[in-house]
């Protein structure tokens, strides 16, 4: 594979923080959270009762953004795919739509990710032919509910005609979509690849489902301290709703019609554990070698890491298996960089998360300044890292940062984020 550079000209996001990328890393920085009681999320009331009381749905409606017609002919993780993508094409100063011929459509590409896919419109047309019959099922019940209906709408949106991918791996997808994103530039089938993921399975089935493997928190204290990595009382996982997207593109094509450049994609590792179907390795092995592939692949040495947003999702067993894989492959300098993750105020994003963290490090980046991780009150002793709990400085000069995904299947993703 060519060694094009591939560069990050623009972000966007919506989630439980905000509905835009700047919003969002506000309320990052301030160290707010997006966790709320299913009490107060509209379209709960008629849910059976649950085992988990809390839940972090998107702080801003995709219905408020999108016109009505067009956002009933979606469903909603498609709706949130397409607010963040069109922010992120905005920012990246290009036209929104593409419509007037100054860019190849056979050179964009769209790898948008989801875990899930459409569950919201699967279930509610499941429950609709239970009470009214086949007939009034919606006839655009599977272009909603595919789960590639978010990177084909994003492919009409502007105009994409090159690869239009949809990654697949659970909690790892939207990180995966960067690094295919990547790729496709790399290998010289698209100049512009928008990339991210997103997720909407706020529904009581798939919290039901969660709750009873025993991978959500079922705490039912003050919704805003509930998730909390790294915590010796962490007990699971916080759902959250929402989608982040980056905008990659070669970097002789961003320098040539002037683009801002946030940072650079340096390398991407994936690989898989081949040991369970949802628990981790315990000694972290495929991410061991998914994190050295990033390193591998950026030519990137242990001691230019400065920060890594962590997935650290909460869980008793996730979040020392990171640590681990922090220190087999960081080595000594695994305890001198600026550990954060931000699930703890966005909760857990499923096939979202890793794009919006991808946000989120990219902007550490930018800004020099690693988001805190809030309520660790007491470090589980098995993880040796300098977990940020306030918001802090990065270094100044050429500094790389990484984000991990880990996902049910045993699926790993590394990508390496360089600074600009």
């Amino acid at each position: 594979m060519s060694r094009t550079r591939v560069v990050v000209t623009g972000l966007g996001t919506t989630n439980p923080l905000g509905g835009d990328a700047a919003t969002t890393w506000e309320g990052m920085v301030a160290g707010r959270s997006g966790v709320r009681r299913l009490s107060e999320i509209p379209g709960t009331e008629d849910w059976p009762e649950l085992a988990v009381s809390i839940a972090a749905p998107a702080a801003v409606d995709p219905t408020d953004v999108l016109e009505r017609v067009r956002a009933r002919r979606l469903d909603r993780s498609s709706q949130l795919a397409l607010v963040s993508a069109m922010e992120a094409w905005a920012d990246a100063g290009l036209e929104q739509p593409q419509a007037d011929g100054e860019l190849d459509g056979d050179r964009i590409g769209i790898a948008m990710a989801s875990g899930i896919g459409g569950v919201q419109t699967l279930l509610s047309n499941y429950d609709v032919m239970l009470a009214k019959g086949p007939r009034r099922v919606s006839p655009l019940a599977v272009p909603m509910l595919m789960a590639n209906a978010p990177a084909a709408t994003l492919s009409l949106q502007f105009g994409a005609r090159a690869a239009v991918n949809t990654p697949v791996s659970a909690c790892a997808s939207g990180n995966e979509a960067i690094s295919l994103a990547a790729d496709q530039i790399r290998l010289g089938r698209a100049d512009i690849v928008v990339a991210g993921g997103t997720e909407s399975a706020i529904h009581p089935l798939p919290m039901a489902a969660f709750a009873n493997m025993m991978a959500l928190s079922k705490n039912a204290g003050d919704p805003a301290t509930v998730s909390r990595p790294w915590d010796t009382a962490r007990d699971g996982f916080v759902l959250g709703e929402g989608a982040g997207a980056l905008v990659l593109e070669s970097y002789e094509h961003a320098r040539a019609r002037g683009a801002r450049i946030y940072a650079e994609v340096l390398g991407t590792g994936i690989t898989a554990d081949s040991h369970d179907i949802a628990q981790p390795d315990p000694e972290g092995r495929g991410g061991t070698r998914a994190l050295q592939r990033a390193l591998a692949d950026g030519e990137i040495s242990p001691s230019d890491v400065a920060h890594v947003n962590a997935h650290a999702t909460s869980t008793p067993q996730g979040d020392v298996a990171e640590s681990l894989m922090l220190h087999a492959v960081l080595g000594a300098h695994a305890e001198e960089i600026v550990v954060t993750s931000t699930k703890s105020m966005t909760g857990h994003l499923l096939g979202g998360a890793g794009a919006v963290e991808g946000v989120a490090t990219v902007l550490a980046l930018h800004h020099r300044l690693s988001p805190p991780t809030i309520n660790l009150d007491n470090l589980d002793p098995a993880v040796e890292l300098d977990i940020a709990t306030k918001p802090r400085d990065l270094p100044l000069g050429d500094i790389v940062a990484l984000n991990n995904s880990f996902g049910f299947g045993g699926a790993n993703v590394a990508v390496a984020f360089g600074s600009v």
